[in-house]
C-alpha cells in the first residue's frame, strides 16, 4: 500500500453491490468503507461541532450542506483506524463535491487513486434489488435467487436467524433510484474519466469474478 492512505470511490446504483464489495475490500486491503449516511449519524451521535451542525439541519427537515458533509468526512480521515485508507460510498454526488473532495485530500497529500463504477443493466438490477435483503446482526448481504444462506434461515458470516428487507426495495422503486442515479452520476463518470483515474467494471458478473476485478484495480492503483 502507498504510505499515504488510499481513498478509492465505488460509483453504481442501488443493487450493483457496492456494499458486497467494500466489505470484501476491507478484509482483504486493511481498508475501511465510509458510507455518507453512516458518517452523519456517527457524528451526531458523537456531538462533534460538524455532528451537531448536522442534526441541527436535519431536525430542521433539510439536506445537510457539502460544507458539512466535507467537515464530517475529514474529522473521520483523521482517525487511526483509516491508516490504510478509505472506500467512499455515496459521496461524491455531483461533480461540485467531486472538486470539494479533492481539495480536501489536497490539504493532507492525498488524492483519489481509483473511481470504480460498477457497470450494470438497468432492467437486471430491478430483479437483483426486488430479491435482496440482508442479516439483521451482521449486514451480510442475500438474495432469493442469487445468493441464499448455505443453510436456510441462518447467516453464513455470523449464524444469526434474523433477516431484514428494506421497504423500498420493490421495482417501482428501483427503477425511479436507477434513473436518478444515471442523471446524477453521468457528470461524475466525466469528471473522473477527465483525471484519468476511472474504471469500469461489469458489474453483471458472478460476485467473485467482479472481486477479482476490484482486487486487480486495488492493488494496481495503490501499489
Amino acid at each position: 500500500m502507498t504510505t499515504t492512505p488510499a481513498v478509492l470511490i465505488l460509483l453504481g446504483p442501488p443493487g450493483a453491490g457496492k456494499g458486497t464489495q467494500a466489505r470484501m475490500l476491507e478484509e482483504k486491503f486493511g481498508l475501511v468503507q465510509l458510507s455518507t449516511g453512516d458518517l452523519l449519524r456517527a457524528a451526531v451521535a458523537a456531538g462533534t461541532e460538524a455532528g451537531k451542525k448536522a442534526k441541527a439541519v436535519m431536525e430542521a427537515g433539510a439536506l445537510v450542506s457539502d460544507d458539512i458533509v466535507l467537515a464530517i468526512l475529514r474529522d473521520r480521515m483523521a482517525e487511526p483506524d483509516v491508516a490504510k485508507g478509505v472506500i467512499l460510498d455515496g459521496f461524491p454526488r455531483t461533480a461540485a463535491q467531486a472538486s470539494a473532495l479533492d481539495s480536501l485530500l489536497a490539504e493532507s497529500g492525498q488524492k483519489i487513486n481509483a473511481a470504480i463504477s460498477l457497470e450494470v443493466e438497468d432492467d437486471a438490477m430491478v430483479e437483483r434489488v426486488s430479491g435482496r435483503y440482508t442479516c439483521a446482526e451482521c449486514g451480510e448481504g442475500y438474495h432469493d435467487t442469487f445468493k441464499v444462506p448455505e443453510k436456510a434461515g441462518v447467516c453464513d458470516k455470523c449464524g444469526s436467524t434474523e433477516f431484514k428487507r428494506r421497504a423500498d426495495d420493490n421495482a417501482e422503486t428501483v427503477r425511479s433510484r436507477l434513473e436518478a442515479y444515471h442523471a446524477q452520476t453521468a457528470p461524475l463518470i466525466d469528471y473522473y474519466a477527465a483525471k484519468g483515474v476511472l474504471k469500469r467494471i461489469d458489474a453483471m458478473g458472478e460476485i467473485e469474478a467482479v472481486a477479482a476485478a476490484l482486487d486487480s484495480i486495488v492493488k494496481a492503483s495503490t501499489a
